[in-house]
């Protein structure tokens, strides 16, 4: 039976086990991911865990594996499911050997989550990783100060276009969400959503959007990226929770409920998996 301050040690990562959370230690070396580098360690409350399953491994090692609440933690909401899986915060890679120490860990973390586990979270529930106070993009320096994100454009990265609009600046105020593309794959990206209609971009290509820097090699590394990208998604997350803006005027009839769900999806203020689960719900509450 695992107990208050119990820990289970991975080869690259130790979990402690405690009342209401999971404390992760992310250990630091050659073959650690450089993400869990910077984000050294977290404290997963265990309202912010929907399960946990344990599975082998490749060469003879067995895989504990937290899955996350939708909702409940802006680095993997702003990730998007982009991540490698050897970068998976959540995830514990173990000897073989200690299966049973995993399978009884993972039996003690499912009898302590509460029964809206499968829900979406009406907030965040996990602390933003401290980003970098800068992002240096290829075609940019993108700055955040807690209350908007600066573009600031490189002599030798940025097109022609932005070079022409000059520096921009845009207020949490003036967005609904944040789109991170990952540079380890084609076309990365980090693109601000932004709330009036009027301002989408004539040119929708990230090197052309004035709120929008573009990824390249040695440019936006995940380690940097991922983490600034989160702390933006939480700081506006805070301004306008969830449960907040579903509830300021809760439409009457199954259709308009749908239609105001559809809304806020569309705004950037529900992310594509709390938008199913909400519309599932709201689906069988008409059955």
């Amino acid at each position: 039976m695992w107990r208050m301050g119990d820990v289970l040690a991975g080869n690259h990562a130790v979990w402690e086990f405690d009342s209401d959370s999971v404390l992760i230690r992310f250990a630091r070396g050659m073959r650690t991911p450089r993400l869990w580098h910077a984000l050294g360690s977290r404290r997963i409350p265990l309202e912010a865990v929907a399960g946990v399953s344990v599975s082998d491994g490749k060469r003879d090692t067995v895989v504990l594996r937290a899955v996350p609440r939708s909702g409940a933690d802006p680095l993997m909401e702003a990730a998007a499911g982009q991540l490698k899986e050897t970068c998976d915060p959540y995830r514990l890679v173990l000897p073989g050997e200690r299966a049973p120490q995993a399978a009884a860990f993972a039996d003690a973390l499912r009898s302590r989550l509460g029964p809206d586990a499968a829900e979406p979270a009406a907030r965040f529930l996990v602390e933003v990783p401290q980003p970098p106070l800068h992002l240096k993009a290829y075609d940019a320096r993108v700055g955040f100060d807690g209350s908007a994100v600066d573009f600031r454009w490189s002599r030798t990265g940025a097109t022609t276009a932005k070079w022409k609009a000059g520096d921009q600046r845009y207020p949490l105020a003036d967005l609904t969400g944040v789109q991170w593309s990952s540079p380890d794959g084609p076309g990365g990206h980090l693109r601000l959503l932004l709330r009036e209609p009027g301002h989408a971009p004539a040119d929708p290509r990230p090197d052309h959007d004035l709120a929008a820097a573009v990824f390249g090699v040695g440019y936006g590394a995940v380690h940097e990226s991922l983490p600034f990208a989160a702390a933006v998604l939480a700081a506006l997350r805070a301004r306008t929770p969830v449960a907040s803006v579903a509830s300021v005027a809760t439409p009457r009839h199954f259709g308009e409920r749908l239609q105001h769900l559809s809304e806020l999806h569309s705004a950037g203020l529900l992310t594509d998996a709390e938008y199913a689960a909400l519309r599932d719900r709201f689906t069988a509450e008409s059955l």
